[in-house]
């Protein structure tokens, strides 16, 4: 199974993509969609869209996994959160992919062992997970475990700590 990972931002949305099982998967391509601060937010989700259709197009992934919404305490955060969230989703739904949301305490969990994760602490454990040979820049490790984590998704003895929840 072939699986596109996604960190998703207006700016820099991460992404990964990842073939194999729960015991075994291996990193095709990942990467950070990085978008410059003077293109209007507009602009940005749809650079990302782009991107990302892309991505579909070229490595006709079988799934998709996204980055759940966290708690904000803005209000400005949260719909910027929204926004960023709605361009891998239109991306996906537009070559009719499933797409599954994982809490990102829950990738944490499953990634590093402790839902409270720091970045570096993630990098390192996915670079680790997936023999790679150098680690990859944040954003990108964030979708790797993603990824990674929605393979484990159907791991019975993993499974019921993801809550795969399908959008």
């Amino acid at each position: 199974m072939r699986t596109l990972g996604i960190d998703p931002a207006v700016r820099n949305t991460g992404y990964a993509l990842l073939e194999g099982d729960h015991t075994n998967a291996r990193a095709l391509d990942y990467g950070v969609i990085s978008v410059p601060a003077k293109i209007p937010q507009s602009g940005a989700l749809e650079a990302v869209c782009t991107g990302l259709k892309n991505l579909i197009t070229k490595w006709e992934p079988d799934e998709v996994a996204v980055e759940g919404i966290i708690f904000v305490q803005s209000y400005r955060t949260a719909i910027s959160m929204g926004a960023a969230r709605a361009a891998p989703m239109i991306a996906a739904a537009s070559h009719g992919l499933k797409i599954y949301e994982y809490a990102p305490k829950k990738v944490k969990k499953a990634i590093v062992g402790k839902g409270n994760a720091d970045k570096h602490q993630v990098a390192f454990m996915v670079r680790a997970l997936l023999k790679l040979p150098e680690t990859p820049p944040s954003d990108a490790a964030d979708a790797l475990a993603i990824a990674i984590a929605h393979l484990q998704s159907s791991d019975p003895l993993k499974a019921s700590m993801l809550e795969r929840k399908q959008v």
